[in-house]
């Protein structure tokens, strides 16, 4: 099974994870080994007006692991680090800018005032490309496939990477 296509089942799981219906979901870039879907695609319209979150993570048990980097600090940790160090700096904001071509890319069809609010916005609706908002957004960006360092920092800071016994398998 391609990774990216969505069946009925992941339609269903995606559902109990997000404890609602997600947004018109495009693809699923990332499952565990499971084969359960970790990261969704979304197409960044919902009940027709813009919405800025391209990439969703799912997965209850990195949901709450996410958490706990929230509640260590990191946000504000990071953050200090993205000011002080220029390079770190620059790759945080050009993955703002990956993600948001790679949003209105898909947009193309949609009328131009939708296009323009969204023109200028970065990763899950950041308009301050030297702020990071939330960490769950950073991850879903990363696994999502944006060349994204705060996310790459999340991963690298989740020791234990998927639940042992598949949640998912019995939500």
């Amino acid at each position: 099974m391609d990774i990216t296509s969505i069946t009925k089942e992941d339609l269903e799981i995606i559902e109990k994870q997000l404890e609602r219906k997600p947004n018109k979901i495009i693809s699923i870039p990332k499952r565990c080994s499971f084969g359960k879907p970790v990261v969704i695609k979304s197409y960044p319209l919902k009940d027709g007006k813009p919405f800025p979150t391209l990439y969703w993570v799912t997965c209850p048990h990195l949901i709450k692991e996410v958490g706990k980097l929230e509640a260590l600090g990191k946000i504000k940790e990071w953050e200090k680090d993205i000011n002080n160090n220029i390079e770190l700096k620059e790759n945080y904001i050009n993955a703002h800018l990956e993600e948001k071509n790679e949003r209105n890319s898909l947009l193309k069809d949609e009328p131009e005032w939708v296009k323009k609010r969204l023109e200028n916005i970065g990763i899950g609706g950041i308009v301050n490309f030297e702020s990071i908002k939330c960490l769950h957004l950073q991850l879903a960006s990363f696994l999502g496939g944006t060349k994204n360092p705060i996310g790459k920092r999340v991963w690298d800071n989740i020791e234990k990477k998927e639940c042992e016994n598949c949640i998912c398998c019995i939500l």
